[in-house]
């Protein structure tokens, strides 16, 4: 057994395997796979017969592309193993960069590269919306052609999807959830790195979509748009499926680490909001997602195999891929939501100095968010040749959800009254999602209402309320966590000023990009339509100028991270914010099993201002041996032990 652990050391020091041998891998999957679906379907032209596209040759080179990738990642390197009979090696605790361009089963380095990745995500799909602005700022003179803004829409939309759906959950979620419940690991450390990679892949697949002709479907993909399209729909099919799959280990892994794995003494009544938050997504990612890859699953057949699923002339129905994708893609809002809430939650105590008001009102609604989001799918359908006997129904549950939505509103707005503010970065950026969300849930509930929605639905006015839930709450409430626990994360801490100043800058043009939006809806622009009336250009060039400056106000926090973390770094206090949570507690750089001992949770994290109150925790001090394991920096090996002293290095 030895000798065979000590083999595979050896060979993995021989090949090296990181990003550079998981691109390889993947250019030459697909590669492979092209030239082998041509092979296999020699001749063969997809459903419309138009564009000549061989469409199980680009699904195939996709597919051995991705699985390509992983193998040159080495993240099929232990079930190989255990295929074949051998004991895989055990991956060691690695430190420096390149700890970021592998494959690690520590949670705190999967946590960096998901927080990195999303914002590579936000930044490619921030640069297409900036292509958008840039057609929209003449009604009828344009700069791309309708084929190539129909794609730049639909890129834009599914990128920044895919970065939504796991802005949260995979940096913040993986990093802090096992510290915030007294955990010295997640449940599987191995599928939460293979979590990651998945959704780096994912990120490759739909790029691809760019040279293969893009898809005209904009993000959600509808039939029978799909069936007709080029290449670049394979893309987005396959793509969502890899980015899907990456979702539902992600949200089994935390799902389980929260349930099984918490500190003694945590009860349910003592789980951090913010875990809260994460469960509940967890629960959606879980059982929402899976739908969305079968609907991809279905269109791939039918534009590989000529099945009909989705082609109404052969039986089909494109209703069914309506259906499919919504009873994802209401979920999938709440999935982006209920994250950006956990953050508001967690902080809002911190920057108040006052309990969390109503912490189980605040549990309570996120579980009412989490049940009755599966129940409102089909008002994306009131103008699609829905029964009309349907509509009251979908009606009522739409407007039933507003309901435990505004229990977690509420909660956050008690816990402000009479408080005293401590206005600084993460809180003013709390605040601005308040307000956002607020503006954005008020202009769903017009939405709701089937006469408002027949009447608005497809113009600038639905556009302008998602990115308010959105971007305007996600987002916000994303860069106040990153401010907020950035020393946690790293051991520096950004300039204060400079936060401040991004803040500033980026409500200020987000709200002047998007609020004219909600006008020119209601004076019907169409979205996707890459010409409109020209009275409305006024509206349309004011957006787009400030869609401009709230793109150049994103360099703010790049400047601030990369002066003050990396060129000149700025050493932060152990706690600047004086905090309670128990991910303050550790050590930071934080040790790589989290804890020498696992805590003993004798009160909840939101006593501020209650000079009795118990302390959150009690964390015994063990007795180190000789050459025990060392607080210094984290790695990239795998495992640990809930119970017990800390584990001794080799």
């Amino acid at each position: 057994m030895a000798t065979v652990t000590a083999t595979g050391e050896i060979v993995r020091r021989r090949i090296d395997q990181n990003l550079l041998t998981a691109l390889i891998g993947a250019a030459g999957g697909f590669a492979f796979g092209h030239w082998a679906g041509n092979r296999i379907a020699a001749g063969y032209l997809n459903i419309n017969g138009a564009s000549g596209q061989n469409d199980v040759a680009v699904v195939l080179s996709l597919v051995l592309g991705v699985l390509g990738f992983l193998l040159g990642i080495g993240a099929l390197n232990y079930p190989i193993a255990k295929v074949f009979g051998r004991e895989p090696a055990q991956e060691p605790q690695e430190s420096g960069f390149g700890r970021y361009l592998r494959f690690t089963t520590d949670h705190k380095v999967v946590g960096m590269q998901y927080l990195f990745t999303v914002f590579l995500f936000f930044f490619t799909a921030g640069l297409l919306a900036m292509g958008i602005r840039t057609e929209l700022l003449y009604p009828t003179n344009h700069i791309f052609g309708p084929g190539t803004y129909i794609e730049i829409v639909g890129e834009h939309g599914t990128m920044m999807m895919m970065m939504a759906s796991s802005a949260v959950v995979g940096p913040l979620g993986n990093y802090l959830v096992p510290l915030m419940i007294g955990s010295r690991r997640t449940a599987f450390p191995r599928i939460e790195a293979m979590s990651f990679w998945l959704f780096a892949s994912g990120y490759l697949v739909i790029l691809t979509a760019l040279p293969m002709g893009g898809f005209p479907t904009g993000w959600t993909g509808y039939a029978p748009l799909q069936t007709e399209a080029v290449g670049g729909m394979d893309s987005y099919l396959v793509g969502f499926i890899v980015v899907g799959l990456g979702m539902i280990l992600a949200g089994f892994n935390l799902m389980v680490t929260i349930i099984h794995y918490r500190a003694p003494g945590m009860s349910w009544t003592r789980v951090p909001i913010f875990v809260w938050a994460i469960i509940s997504t967890c629960v959606l990612l879980t059982l929402a997602t899976p739908t969305l890859a079968i609907a991809c699953y279905f269109g791939i057949l039918d534009r590989t195999a000529l099945t009909a699923f989705y082609v109404t002339e052969r039986g089909g129905s494109s209703f069914l891929w309506e259906n499919l994708f919504w009873f994802f893609g209401h979920p999938e809002v709440y999935i982006m939501a209920l994250p950006g809430f956990g953050i508001v939650g967690e902080l809002v105590p911190v920057f108040t100095r006052k309990p969390l008001f109503a912490y189980k009102v605040a549990a309570a609604g996120m579980i009412g968010v989490t049940l009755l989001s599966f129940f409102v799918w089909q008002h994306h359908l009131f103008d699609s040749g829905i029964d009309p006997d349907m509509r009251p129904l979908f009606m009522l549950t739409t407007e039933l959800i507003s309901v435990p939505t505004g229990f977690i509103f509420l909660v956050i707005l008690g816990s402000l009254w009479k408080a005293r503010i401590r206005l600084s970065s993460p809180m003013l950026f709390c605040m601005g999602m308040i307000l956002n969300f607020l503006i954005g849930g008020i202009s769903g509930v017009f939405l709701s209402d089937v006469p408002v929605d027949v009447t608005l639905h497809g113009s600038f006015f639905v556009m302008a309320h998602f990115h308010y839930t959105i971007m305007g709450g996600l987002i916000f409430a994303l860069f106040a966590g990153v401010y907020y626990w950035t020393p946690k994360l790293t051991g520096r801490i950004m300039n204060e000023r400079w936060a401040k100043i991004h803040f500033y800058a980026m409500f200020a043009f987000f709200n002047l990009t998007f609020f004219p939006l909600f006008i020119v809806g209601m004076l019907g622009q169409p979205r996707r339509v890459f010409e409109y009336a020209a009275n409305l250009q006024v509206w349309n060039d004011f957006s787009s100028v400030s869609a401009f400056c709230l793109g150049a106000s994103f360099l703010i926090p790049v400047a601030n991270f990369a002066w003050n973390v990396i060129i000149e770094p700025r050493r932060s206090e152990a706690n600047p914010w004086k905090s309670y949570g128990l991910e303050w507690k550790t050590a930071t750089p934080v040790p790589y099993y989290n804890f020498d001992r696992i805590p003993i949770i004798t009160n909840d994290p939101y006593h501020y201002g209650e000079p009795d109150a118990l302390p959150v925790a009690d964390i015994p001090v063990p007795v180190r041996a000789a050459g025990a394991y060392s607080a210094a920096g984290v790695g990239g090996g795998g495992g640990g032990t809930r119970e017990g002293d800390a584990p001794v290095d080799p």
